[in-house]
């Protein structure tokens, strides 16, 4: 998978026989991949949102469940305008993986309960500390409509 200036959905393989089914990204290239780790929901309605990267990219996959996630080039890095429209997409268990690249913030909002989601990030825990911004959960808001109950 080359890299990409834009959120994108990279496809999903499915194979399935009568000893069970493979889901497969043979495309998708992990070296780049630094670290991962896994969000669980218990609560339907949770938001965890806006976190922004300039240099990390993100590659997500929902593991449970469904959930709403958010993207939103960032234009102004100290001060983002307000106006500002995420791009929104619905993924759930056994769909595409998406890519969020570097300049983008995210945010996801879990649609049902008990619901996971598994990140995949370009740089390491010491990096994406150093490149971290951190945006109000409502300063783009389409969580609210869509069941948001909890917001980070």
């Amino acid at each position: 998978m080359g890299k990409s200036s834009s959120p994108k959905r990279i496809k999903r393989g499915f194979s399935e026989d009568h000893r069970g089914s493979i889901e497969y990204f043979n495309d998708v290239d992990l070296s780049e991949y630094k670290r991962f780790y896994i969000v669980n929901n218990p609560v339907q309605g949770t938001v965890r949102a806006w976190h922004g990267h300039q240099k990390e990219g993100k590659l997500i996959k929902v593991l449970d469940g469904v959930f709403l996630v958010g993207s939103v080039a960032i234009d102004k890095w100290d001060k983002p305008s307000e106006s500002l429209e995420p791009e929104l997409f619905e993924i759930k268990k056994n769909s595409d993986l998406l890519y969020i690249p570097p300049g983008y913030a995210n945010g996801a909002m879990n649609l049902v309960p008990e619901s996971s989601i598994v990140y995949f990030s370009t740089s390491n825990l010491e990096e994406s500390i150093e490149d971290d911004y951190r945006f109000d959960s409502k300063l783009w808001d389409p969580w609210t409509s869509r069941g948001g109950v909890i917001f980070e």
